[in-house]
């Protein structure tokens, strides 16, 4: 659901209450990839012809990163979820802090305004506070592409060096597989002059989709999905129609929150191998998966521990490590969660127990000691993916539940409370008049209190 109250405590005042011990059942729709589309967004304006994409989820981060590329001067024509896209008009001129502070993908325009226009000014990045997620990949790369990069007060500044008129394409080895970093140089070096070739690169879903359009509009890219991927530099890109894919973290939520409470649902459509990693968690705790063109069915049955490891693609997501973990504290046995990817995502293992679930946490490693049930309560999602988390453990528990922390569940999950509610959980989003404080997350009301809040 989004909201476009310019409040910034709207969402604050917000809450999903959930009558716990619930079942789910049905056929669901996934909707498009967020992550995918927040980069597609950012890859328009390398064309000066329209773009048109489909399949774009409702999402606040989708509306933020619309409101900097119009910033800009990109005119976008919205008909429900297909964007009509325009960036011929588009001028270079500074993104505002405000516009970007909250939206890490936003960092994204770098290497496309770079790339086609030979400058670019950009804060540094924002987004949920689940790790440091440093930069340095993008500016080292981008400098390898013939960049001259200096950080001001919090601005980095870009432009192509020594009078060039364009990038000039190089072979590029990232430390590490960031997937930001990959989309950032396969934009800038798609106008680059000559080759680039990246090696250790992400191999992320997200990034194929990048590719694909990409290449649909003129690019040049090959081996995207593996380790190596070569880019071939063009004079200029044209206009496409392009379907982002379907969203591999909403479709591998629902599947968690079936198993959780042993239900069987369908979720479609789906490209099956993107969820390979977690469909094969899901078999060995104990959950029947059926897999059917481009749909999945799972029948939840007993749960049994299973220790896993987050890793990039195609590893287990980091994205669904805080619902597994949730779907972990009502299995039978023991289990491990290796955090490995942020260092900062444990946030929602307090809140767990809180609910009576047994986690010992030893710095990114929970272990986990199965319980019979866990209770409802009042909590605060602090970030995306832990706001998630709690939902799956509301559903799950006995009693009702308030959760907060709107504001970050609605980044990521298009219309989650009327998908469950569709698949028969008795969930319904509640408007206050109280609001939660910035810093402190306590309400602010002369109506009774809300039981102790804690933030995940």
């Amino acid at each position: 659901m989004i909201c476009g109250s310019k409040n910034k405590s709207y969402l604050k005042s917000q809450n999903l209450k959930i009558f716990g011990q619930g079942k789910l059942n049905g056929r669901i729709e996934i909707s498009g990839a967020k992550n995918s589309a927040l980069v597609l967004l950012a890859a328009t304006l390398l064309t000066n012809e329209r773009i048109i994409l489909e399949n774009v989820p409702r999402l606040t981060d989708i509306e933020k990163m619309r409101n900097i590329l119009k910033n800009l001067g990109v005119n976008i024509l919205d008909k429900n979820n297909t964007l009509e896209i325009d960036s011929k008009n588009i001028s270079i001129k500074e993104l505002p802090y405000k516009l970007v502070n909250r939206l890490r993908a936003s960092f994204f325009c770098i290497g496309a305004l770079l790339s086609k226009f030979g400058e670019a000014k950009v804060p540094l990045p924002g987004g949920c506070n689940i790790g440091l997620r440093p930069i340095d990949e993008h500016i080292n790369g981008l400098k390898a592409l013939g960049a001259e990069i200096i950080i001001e007060e919090g601005i980095v500044k870009a432009k192509i060096k020594d009078k060039r008129k364009k990038l000039c394409g190089t072979n590029i080895k990232l430390k590490c597989p960031s997937v930001g970093a990959t989309e950032t140089l396969i934009m800038a070096a798609s106008l680059a002059e000559g080759r680039t070739i990246i090696e250790n690169a992400a191999r992320e879903p997200e990034i194929q989709d990048l590719c694909q359009m990409l290449n649909k509009m003129g690019a040049k890219i090959f081996d995207s999905g593996k380790e190596k991927i070569i880019i071939d530099g063009v004079n200029k890109l044209g206009g496409c129609t392009h379907k982002v894919i379907p969203d591999r973290i909403e479709a591998g939520t629902f599947l968690i929150a079936a198993a959780a409470t042993s239900s069987s649902i369908t979720i479609y459509p789906v490209i099956p191998n993107h969820l390979e990693a977690v469909t094969n968690k899901l078999q060995e705790s104990g959950s029947k998966i059926t897999i059917k063109g481009n749909s999945i069915t799972i029948n939840g049955k007993e749960i049994k521990g299973v220790d896993i490891d987050t890793a990039p693609f195609p590893g287990f997501p980091t994205d669904l490590q805080a619902p597994f973990t949730a779907l972990m504290t009502i299995a039978k046995g023991e289990s491990k969660i290796t955090e490995t990817i942020f260092e900062n995502r444990m946030n929602h293992i307090h809140l767990l127990n809180k609910m009576g679930a047994c986690i010992k946490l030893n710095k990114n490693v929970a272990h986990i000691k199965g319980v019979k049930t866990i209770k409802g309560m009042d909590l605060v999602g602090s970030d995306l993916r832990s706001s998630a988390a709690l939902i799956i453990a509301g559903i799950i528990a006995k009693g009702n539940s308030n959760i907060y922390g709107l504001e970050h569940l609605d980044r990521g999950y298009e219309n989650f409370e009327s998908k469950l509610k569709m698949l028969g959980i008795n969930i319904k989003r509640e408007f206050k008049k109280r609001t939660l404080n910035d810093e402190e997350y306590k309400v602010n009301s002369e109506t009774d209190e809300i039981p102790k809040f804690r933030a995940a």
